[in-house]
């Protein structure tokens, strides 16, 4: 136990010092960067509790991060301007108007209310049979944002969301989702998802319920995917569907695998490598175009770097940065040696 808050309150302290500094320093584009930083956190912390406990690789996190996000938006845009933005939205919805900060726990709610209507036949499924499917998932999911008008105003933009998320509430919800996972790693669902990630057939005969286990977990973990989004929405204030597909998902696997997908600590320290080194490579990309040092323009760099991390991460480390032990445990280990040493 003593270790597990020593990782929560190591992790936490990462973030509250981001935010102290950022304030401290007080420019813009480093707060932008910060809340952003924030976000994804909680989307990699949630991917991490399915995929890190299950040993299984979900393509279907970002279209719940889209669920959460035109939940939200329909919830909080106003009502004078919901015929603009959304002029074909149900009557019955029409003439809602909540606060943003309840908007966005209900956007998870929803974003695990499909998650659990939709999920547990997958949750049957291991290796490849349940890639396949999460991203047929995915496919699903973003189909139905591009196209359901009434709600997401289809392939266009959706605008009009008020501006809600700032870095004090996107630091609390990242730190927050710390806790969760790290809670839910050491329950013991966690532990017997685990177990039958290590060895399913062991696991069933010990009497654990492998497709309920998952099924908890993705669930959970599209809970964190839809209070990311709504998050995400009320920061940004106007998305398309586009925002919730394959890009995206890329991103956010790519934090997750240089961290690496078993642990927590892998999670967060692999959200923010990435989210640093994608920020100052489009600063780069932003002066070599702006230089005209190239007769075309410089496009996806940042998109070959990440994905060139990732092929060396898996050449040189498989489990990524953290590949088993949180830093909680490395930190009392490596005092223990000093002790004994």
């Amino acid at each position: 136990m003593v270790k597990n808050l020593t990782t929560i309150a190591i992790l936490s302290g990462l973030i509250l010092v981001m935010v102290g500094v950022t304030n401290l320093l007080g420019v813009r584009l480093f707060d932008r960067i910060a809340i952003n930083l924030c976000i994804a956190l909680v989307l990699v912390l949630g991917l991490q509790v399915f995929m890190g406990n299950s040993g299984i690789l979900s393509f279907a996190h970002i279209g719940f991060m889209g669920i959460g996000a035109y939940t939200t938006a329909v919830l909080t845009i106003p009502i004078r301007m919901k015929g603009m933005s959304l002029p074909d939205l149900y009557p019955i919805v029409a003439g809602i108007e909540l606060s943003p900060y309840v908007a966005i726990l209900l956007g998870g709610l929803v974003a695990a209310a499909v998650a659990a209507a939709v999920s547990y036949p997958l949750m049957r499924l291991s290796d490849a049979a349940a890639v396949i499917t999460s991203f047929a998932l995915l496919v699903v999911l973003h189909t139905v944002m591009t196209h359901w008008s009434e709600v997401t105003n289809g392939p266009r933009t959706l605008f009009g969301l008020p501006r809600a998320t700032d870095l004090n509430l996107a630091a609390g919800a990242a730190i927050l989702a710390v806790v969760a996972a790290v809670a839910f790693k050491e329950s013991r669902t966690g532990l017997l998802l685990r177990s039958s990630r290590d060895d399913e057939v062991a696991a069933g005969a010990m009497g654990a319920h492998i497709p309920r286990l998952r099924w908890q977990a993705f669930i959970l973990s599209a809970l964190f995917a839809g209070i990311g989004g709504a998050l995400w929405g009320h920061f940004i204030t106007s998305f398309s569907p586009k925002a919730f597909f394959l890009k995206e998902t890329f991103v956010i696997l790519g934090m997750l695998v240089i961290g690496g997908a078993n642990t927590v600590t892998g999670a967060v320290f692999g959200a923010i490598i990435v989210t640093v080194t994608f920020e100052s490579l489009r600063a780069l990309e932003a002066g070599i175009n702006q230089a005209k040092i190239f007769s075309e323009q410089v496009v996806g760099l940042t998109e070959i770097v990440l994905a060139l991390a990732m092929i060396a991460v898996l050449v040189l480390r498989p489990g990524g940065l953290f590949a088993t032990h949180e830093i909680g445990a490395l930190i009392r280990r490596r005092v223990r040696k000093k002790k004994d040493g």
